[in-house]
């Protein structure tokens, strides 16, 4: 006979931020241009579970790439779409801060950023061979998540990590 480990209790919210990070393949990504003028685009996200980190697939021709490269402080949004006739004020959403790096694509942290990246998008493994795109870590620090209205918290690095882990 076997015994297992029972997993730990997962709050109600963490369970909701969970599903949120593992259901939207879509985020807003704010960075800051030379001029420190705030700069918002679309990109499609993956989590990197092995690093507890967000990945994305950027070219070096993109504004938001010589942006996180000059400076690496950059926001993330995930949220929800909106559902016609319902109200937008409880959109499920998490905004968060974080610092992007890009890993040497030859090393362990590059090859997990891929793996992850192209497991939620195989579609997009022919860009990974052009020469200008490249995988980019966004290690997360803070984070605000609204579960719905009037549901609204802080979010600490740990349950971030533990929430982008699997379970």
């Amino acid at each position: 006979m076997t015994s297992t480990t029972p997993l730990p209790h997962e709050s109600r919210l963490n369970q909701a931020l969970r599903a949120l990070f593992h259901s939207q393949r879509v985020a807003a990504l704010g960075t800051l241009d030379a001029d420190g003028k705030p700069f918002v685009s679309m990109v499609p996200f993956a989590v990197d579970t092995q690093a507890a980190t967000l990945v994305i697939h950027v070219s070096l021709l993109a504004p938001h790439t010589r942006n996180l490269l000059s400076n690496p402080a950059v926001s993330v949004m995930v949220m929800q779409p909106e559902v016609p006739g319902e109200p937008v004020h409880a959109l499920p959403r998490v905004s968060l801060e974080g610092l992007a790096r890009r890993p040497l694509p030859d090393s362990p942290e590059g090859q997990s950023a891929r793996q992850a990246y192209l497991t939620r998008f195989p579609e997009a493994e022919p860009m990974t061979h052009l020469g200008d795109f490249s995988f980019v870590q966004i290690t997360l620090g803070s984070a605000r998540h609204v579960a719905g209205f009037g549901t609204a918290r802080p979010v600490d690095v740990d349950d971030l990590a533990s929430v982008l882990r699997p379970r």
